[in-house]
């Protein structure tokens, strides 16, 4: 018996073991989201300086997504191997460096968890297939491009467009939708974020969301085909509305600042992906059509 055989027979065991790499990857997630946006400024400014003629620093210090190793930011203690066990090392330092004793923020296992369990979601609804492995790498990604999003307000053109690419890429086999859709898929989910935003601006001469919006809209597209767009929409706008007044409410934010939409489009995406029929069909069977 072969070992996707194996798992075949085995859902449950096929699931604890995804769900297992959904924690090992939700581990590196977290490096993507603290240093990738940093990477993104090193190179912004290098680019600046070179148009205004600045005289360029001296060698840097590599800064990537391997290097240097990861280390406390309070006292520098790098991070031991056996430090960074996903879920176990945080519970097993009860939240605190070894180094300084400095607690450790609760985001990074709450990351590894929510991928461990995004990731076991994914497997059980898709069994050993394609598909699983596909909305595997798209689900580590939404879930990236989220949290830099609510930290940073940027939706990194380096996660968003190979995704987008990948979409249409997989849709020319028809892994979820036809080629044809999903390439619709891809220009009316940009092209409608688009004229809101203008339409936004010309009446109030304020700019509503980012640009970064409009591409995640047309990389759902491109992965589900234009039919999970109206869903989409729907359901980020509702969640975005009421979450967004709660959150406005607990800071005391003025209602000036801005709110990042990439998560709320990047979770009614990824229901839509999976569940986007099932949803339409029960509204559809309950308002009677």
């Amino acid at each position: 018996m072969s070992i996707l055989e194996f798992w075949g027979a085995n859902a449950a065991v096929f699931v604890a073991c995804v769900v297992v790499l959904g924690l090992l990857v939700g581990s590196f997630l977290n490096v993507v989201v603290y240093r990738l946006p940093k990477m993104l400024m090193r190179d912004w400014r290098a680019q600046a300086r070179e148009v205004l003629e600045m005289p360029t620093k001296d060698v840097e210090e590599t800064f990537n997504l391997v290097l240097p190793n990861s280390s406390c930011p309070n006292c520098g203690h790098e991070i031991k191997p056996w430090e960074n066990i996903p879920l176990l090392s945080w519970l097993f330092l009860r939240g605190k460096c070894s180094g300084c004793k400095q607690a450790i923020s609760v985001r990074y296992p709450l990351v590894e968890l929510a991928c461990g369990v995004l990731s076991g979601m994914i497997a059980w609804q898709f069994g050993v297939s394609w598909e699983t492995l596909a909305m595997l790498v798209l689900t580590w990604g939404l879930l990236a491009m989220s949290l830099i999003d609510a930290d940073q307000q940027i939706l990194p053109d380096a996660l968003v467009l190979p995704l987008l690419w990948l979409g249409l890429i997989l849709n020319s086999f028809g892994l979820f939708a036809s080629l044809p859709d999903a390439l619709w898929g891809a220009v009316i989910g940009y092209m409608s974020l688009w004229s809101i935003f203008w339409l936004f601006k010309l009446v109030t001469g304020k700019e509503g969301m980012g640009y970064g919006d409009f591409k995640l809209l047309a990389l759902l597209g491109a992965w589900g085909g234009w039919q999970v767009l109206p869903l989409t929409i729907l359901l980020s706008s509702v969640v975005g509305a009421v979450l967004g007044v709660i959150i406005l409410r607990l800071q005391r934010n003025s209602y000036s600042n801005p709110i990042p939409f990439g998560p709320y489009l990047a979770v009614a995406g990824w229901i839509a992906l999976i569940w986007g029929d099932a949803i339409t069909s029960s509204y559809l069977q309950f308002a009677g059509f």
